[in-house]
């Protein structure tokens, strides 16, 4: 008897325009649909007349439901994975499922679409090329706190997941234990009170604790330490200009983001060195 396919199907974040015609397809035709509460499924299904059965599957009864999964797919049926929103097998155990069917050489597809930390990178405004993905820290004060620390010289953005409730407590020890550092709060992605707040750590601790309650999914992208240079500013901006094309203002942004010297300063470099080479 041939296996079946693990689909890890994503979903949209709010907005149920943002799925792909693939996801809906493949929803469609498996043998059921996995996921963490059908209350929130079901508003999809409906809206694109997906009549497929679904079967919970979340963080309370993964053993007795991943091993009811394992067996529908020995025995030949295809399962869709789906979370609430987004991306499943990030911050959810969707992953111990895909590792459970890697063992038994079922076959696992990923349909790909919406995710919550790549969405929230990109409109952070924040550096995109290295990044490091954090999830939930700790509820509790004194882990949470820990968690922070491990990271104070982390050199890449951060990106977290944050509940409404913690959210206050987590940009005020942040904004104490990281320093001033650039930052994103991304509020109700891709929904109706959709919301995005850009500043320090300070700032937005600042701005949370004055609202004094806020709803909805958040995502916090937070900017990394501030990398040591070893380099001088001539040789910098030296190294960087060989095959820079742009202009001097736009160099000069990137170099200082990528190393955390002053704009002013290696712009004034840039077209020093730059006339220097003027014929």
């Amino acid at each position: 008897m041939s296996k079946g396919t693990l689909y890890i199907v994503a979903t949209p974040l709010g907005n149920l325009e943002d799925i792909t015609l693939r996801a809906i397809r493949i929803l469609k035709e498996v043998s059921v649909i996995a996921c963490e509460d059908t209350r929130r499924t079901v508003k999809l299904l409906n809206r694109y007349e997906i009549r497929t059965p679904m079967f919970i599957f979340h963080d309370y009864n993964k053993q007795r439901a991943g091993a009811v999964l394992m067996r529908r797919l020995s025995e030949g049926e295809s399962v869709a994975l789906v979370s609430d929103a987004g991306t499943p097998a990030i911050s959810d155990p969707g992953y111990e499922l895909v590792r459970e069917a890697i063992g038994a050489e079922i076959p696992v597809e990923v349909i790909p679409g919406p995710s919550a930390l790549i969405s929230a990178l990109v409109v952070s405004g924040l550096p995109t090329d290295h990044f490091a993905f954090e999830g939930f820290l700790p509820h509790r004060k004194e882990k949470r706190r820990k968690a922070l620390s491990a990271l104070v010289e982390e050199t890449r953005t951060m990106i977290f997941y944050e509940s409404p409730q913690r959210v206050a407590a987590f940009l005020s020890e942040a904004s104490e234990i990281l320093g001033e550092r650039r930052a994103c709060l991304v509020r109700e992605l891709t929904k109706v009170h959709e919301e995005i707040l850009r500043g320090t750590l300070s700032e937005l601790a600042a701005e949370i604790a004055r609202r004094g309650t806020v709803l909805g999914e958040i995502t916090l992208v937070v900017g990394g330490a501030q990398k040591t240079v070893e380099m001088s500013v001539e040789e910098i901006v030296g190294a960087a200009i060989e095959d820079a094309s742009g202009s001097s203002r736009d160099l000069a942004r990137e170099i200082s983001e990528r190393t955390g010297l002053s704009r002013k300063e290696v712009y004034a470099e840039i077209l020093r060195q730059r006339a220097r080479t003027q014929p």
